[in-house]
């Protein structure tokens, strides 16, 4: 295969992974949304609880808070990297913080917190798109060449870099 089909190849797929990245966040953000309007702490009589800092048998701290920004901030990330990243950071990063985010919104079903029809609903198509992209991000095929050693470029790079070069050089 050219060269200009694999850049284009790797293109495509960075492209997929970003617009399923961007996919999740809104999954994550209307099942949020639809969680405040049906949760009870919002309602009058438990806002003393979550004015106690307290949400259920949850207790709020900085920590738990800091904790799922990290998680909300890692997916958000995910757009911009699965965009500029190259071949081997990208496919790793998306195995590695999918895997983390399926996690997340596993261990979100197991408190009784969250759990309505609704936020069950979101959960499945969430866990399935990022299923999709762990699969998607592990499947994808290696450059031309097989393993790259430290200092090699990929077909990928190679290919990214020269029409980098056509954009800065239009005589070539």
């Amino acid at each position: 295969m050219k060269t200009t089909n694999k850049t284009t190849e790797m293109k495509d797929r960075k492209v997929i992974l970003t617009i399923l990245w961007i996919f999740v966040m809104f999954n994550f953000t209307y099942a949020d949304i639809l969680t405040l309007y049906f949760n009870r702490v919002l309602q009058k009589e438990a806002m003393g609880e979550l004015l106690a800092g307290h949400v259920g048998p949850v207790q709020i701290t900085q920590g738990f808070v800091l904790l799922g920004a990290i998680l909300l901030e890692t997916s958000i990330a995910m757009v911009l990297l699965s965009w500029v990243l190259k071949y081997r950071a990208n496919r790793w990063t998306n195995i590695i913080v999918g895997v983390i985010q399926i996690a997340a919104v596993v261990q979100s079903l197991t408190g009784p917190l969250y759990w309505n029809l609704y936020y069950g609903f979101f959960a499945a198509i969430e866990i399935a798109c990022l299923l999709f992209i762990v699969w998607y991000a592990w499947t994808w095929p290696r450059p031309e060449g097989g393993v790259l050693t430290s200092g090699q470029s990929s077909v990928y790079e190679q290919g990214d870099r020269d029409e980098r070069a056509s954009h800065t050089h239009p005589g070539k």
